[in-house]
């Protein structure tokens, strides 16, 4: 079994990240030791490293509360579960595609300014005037 600390330290959560998880109903049959302190085994270690994971799919706290409640149900969900996750891959997908938009952008930029200080091309600026 595993102290909140020790699970803070095996998952990367901040304490105060799981403390909020637990007490949000994410981290279903949390159990207690003798001094009413939280304790975990290896598949809450398991399910936490999961809630780490949908909240880097930008799942909001609803829709991971959502999307426990289908587990827990059982087998039956798991084609809601399923398309919960797809419109999350696209999602990602998407901001992927706008990610690497931005970084062609940079790299655009950093190239004319290069080109700039060269001189191999002449400074204009979309905010200065030329005249």
């Amino acid at each position: 079994m595993y102290t909140m600390k020790d699970a803070c330290k095996k998952t990367g959560l901040a304490y105060e990240t799981l403390k909020f998880y637990c007490n949000q109903g994410l981290v279903p049959n949390v159990k207690r030791d003798n001094k009413n302190h939280r304790v975990f085994d290896e598949r809450d270690i398991a399910w936490i490293d999961s809630l780490n994971c949908l909240r880097n799919c930008n799942m909001s706290i609803h829709e991971m509360r959502d999307y426990i409640d289908l587990c827990l149900k059982g087998k039956s969900t798991i084609p809601e579960r399923k398309q919960i996750l797809a419109e999350k891959r696209r999602s990602l997908e998407e901001e992927i595609e706008r990610i690497r938009e931005s970084i062609a952008y940079i790299d655009w930029k950093q190239g004319f300014y290069d080109d700039v200080l060269s001189g191999k091309t002449e400074y204009r600026s979309n905010l200065i005037s030329a005249e």
